[in-house]
């Protein structure tokens, strides 16, 4: 398809001290290309995966990682008329991080060794404390709960599943035995769905539910009353 992109250049001065790496930064480059050329704001993994020339499981794992970071979230639409919902790429995160790096003025004026290390610090420093441990704790026990959801569901999970079960464990904090739990009660229950899924945990916060054993006398009581 001809015609001509508009790259956001903070983009390209900001990536490496955002601490994005090249596949990551393509990716990003190329959700922006699918939106404002092809009016696509949603690419498969297989699309993109065809641009990018590596593996669908690659680009799995890089959007995984930018979704965790916040630089990409996924928001759905719903459209009252033909009752259709769809989901987009929504890169709000990208752009807030680029404005606050550009805003600290410190990047690197041009590519040496001592600049990008300088940037990095600055990268650092503008993030809490708390993001590299989060995701590197969470990683693993993202992958299994994924690889779990999976074999209960048969089949692979979409995008907005992935970034749903990213949010419990990293912005709602819930345990990832109380996750596993409230997907065996979804199956007991006869509900496989994530909304019934997130109900259940919702309802466990709101009466102060930490645990797996509070969590099932919580869920006999409720059936007890029904």
């Amino acid at each position: 398809m001809d015609g001509a992109v508009s790259i956001p250049y903070a983009l390209l001065r900001t990536y490496r001290a955002l601490k994005l790496d090249d596949t990551e930064g393509m990716l990003l480059l190329h959700l922006i290309a699918y939106r404002q050329l092809e009016q696509n704001e949603f690419p498969t993994i297989e699309q993109l995966q065809e641009r990018l020339g590596c593996s669908p499981a690659l680009v799995g794992q890089t959007l995984q990682k930018l979704m965790k970071l916040g630089f990409v979230t996924i928001d759905e639409q719903f459209d009252a008329q033909s009752g259709i919902q769809s989901e987009k790429y929504n890169l709000s995160g990208l752009f807030h991080k680029m404005g606050m790096l550009l805003a600290a003025g410190e990047l690197p004026l041009r590519t040496t060794t001592s600049g990008y290390d300088k940037a990095e610090e600055t990268s650092t420093a503008i993030r809490t404390e708390t993001v590299r441990p989060t995701v590197v704790s969470s990683t693993g026990i993202a992958s299994n709960l994924f690889a779990q959801f999976e074999q209960e569901f048969g089949r692979p999970l979409t995008p907005f599943e992935y970034d749903t079960i990213s949010g419990w464990l990293d912005q709602d904090k819930y345990a990832e035995e109380l996750i596993r739990f409230a997907l065996k009660e979804s199956v007991f229950a006869g509900k496989l769905h994530f909304r019934y899924i997130d109900r259940i945990l919702l309802e466990w916060s709101r009466n102060r539910v930490t645990n797996v054993e509070e969590a099932r006398l919580h869920a006999q009581k409720f059936r007890a009353g029904r």
